[in-house]
């Protein structure tokens, strides 16, 4: 079965194709990648909020998150190496496009004082990042078992030469960007 967000993204590829003036549908720009990554502090890395974040962002998700571990120690930052900072998905196909349906239609209106996302999110790939300040925002957290709220950074990479052609893509795909 399609989810929505990939019905709507098959049913615009001709428009795409018109706007830019291809001359194939595989010159098309397409979504090929969804990441979430969830960073925490250093001295936050007990082990009972580590199993809490891993298990949120793989339900969050649908597909199992990997923990994240430091690289070498920074005595700064209170940091040693192999130590578990973080929690990050990588999602493609089927899943990619469930989560964005449940990002686009769910939990993004569900912000306070939602107006869109800002349009300057792209890097030079034409990859467009945002965060999002709250995990509680979508339905699959359990309000009353919150130990400690994290926040979320979303990557959406796409096949697009340009930032324009990104942007059209994306707005396409009724992404709520102003």
């Amino acid at each position: 079965m399609q989810s929505l967000t990939e019905k709507i993204y098959k049913d615009s590829v001709a428009d795409i194709k018109k706007q830019f003036s291809y001359g194939n549908n595989l010159e098309v720009p397409r979504l090929t990648m969804v990441s979430v990554n969830v960073g925490i502090k250093a001295t936050d890395s007990d082990n009972k909020f580590l199993s809490y974040l891993a298990t949120q962002v793989s339900n969050l998700s649908g597909q199992k998150a990997v923990l994240t571990k430091s690289r070498k120690a920074i005595s700064t930052f209170k940091l040693r190496k192999d130590l578990p900072i973080g929690c990050r998905v990588t999602l493609r196909g089927k899943k990619m496009y469930q989560f964005l349906d449940k990002l686009i239609n769910i939990a993004l209106p569900r912000i306070k004082d939602f107006r869109g996302l800002s349009p300057k999110g792209f890097n030079q790939s034409n990859h467009y990042s945002f965060g999002i300040k709250e995990h509680s925002v979508f339905l699959e957290v359990d309000l009353d078992n919150i130990p400690k709220s994290f926040g979320l950074n979303i990557t959406i990479a796409t096949t697009a030469k340009t930032k324009e052609e990104a942007l059209y893509l994306l707005k396409k795909i009724n992404f709520p960007i102003k």
